[in-house]
Parts: C-alpha cells; structure tokens; sequence
C-alpha cells in the first residue's frame, strides 16, 4: 500500500489529505501525472511547427495562454460555489447531476442503473438544477 497526497492529484483539495491506496493506483496515478506533464511539453515546445489549420486540436493549446492569478482565483471560487451547490441537494439528486453532466452518462443510462424511469430521471435532474440556481442567486 502506497501512501498519497490527494491535493498533489486533485486540484480543489484545499489541504493536505493522505490516502493509502494499492500500489497499483499510485502507479496509475503518478504515470497520468507524467504524461500530462509530457502533453504541456510537446505543446510548449512545437507550437511553431504546426499550422493553425492543422485538425489535431494542438492550435487551441497554441493560441491560450496562461491564466493569471486572479482567473484563477475566480475559477477556484466558482468552482467552490458549484461544489456546495451540488452538495446541498438531496443524495439522489446530487448523484443524478454527477452522473450525466460530470460523468458524462445518459438519462437512459441513469435510468437503467438504478431500475427507474427515464421520466424520474429526468425530473429528478431537472429539479436538482432548479434547486442549484435556487442556491446560487441566495449567495
């Protein structure tokens, strides 16, 4: 068993949190962390050898540069709004929303997951939505 620091992984970890997870997960974690790092490199160092018509999406990264300090304040304090908001809501709900606007899942999806309806499904997201603008316009 490997022991790691979550907030080295996760960015919204505001504190340091040490996890003992299987050494085959710190592997997998510490190899993501390397290939990302790799990607930033390769952008960084050949964005004068692409044409900005080129389809591998490379010109993005190219065009963007880097957030200031107050952006990225902005984006962690939005980030943390969003964040409460979604914890505020009911447990079926939350897990809802994370499950098709995060996870990237379809209602049928959901709906086959948890033996309900597609309708319930949705209702349910759509009330969790209404709920989390609720939330936010009181803040």
């Amino acid at each position: 068993m490997a022991t790691i620091n979550l907030r080295d992984f996760y960015p919204w970890y505001t504190h340091d949190e040490f996890v003992e997870v299987p050494d085959i997960v710190a592997e997998e974690l510490l190899a993501d962390r390397r290939y990302q790092k790799a990607h930033r490199r390769r952008v960084y160092r050949n964005k004068s050898q692409y044409s900005l018509d080129a389809d591998d999406g490379i010109e993005n990264a190219a065009t963007f540069t880097a957030a200031s300090p107050f952006e990225v304040m902005e984006y962690k304090r939005l980030f943390c709004r969003l964040c409460r908001a979604l914890n505020s809501l009911p447990e079926v709900q939350g897990k809802r929303i994370e499950a098709h606007y995060i996870l990237g899942k379809s209602i049928t999806e959901i709906a086959r997951a948890e033996g309900v309806g597609e309708s319930a499904v949705r209702d349910a997201i759509n009330r969790g939505l209404r709920n989390m603008k609720k939330y936010l316009n009181k803040i």
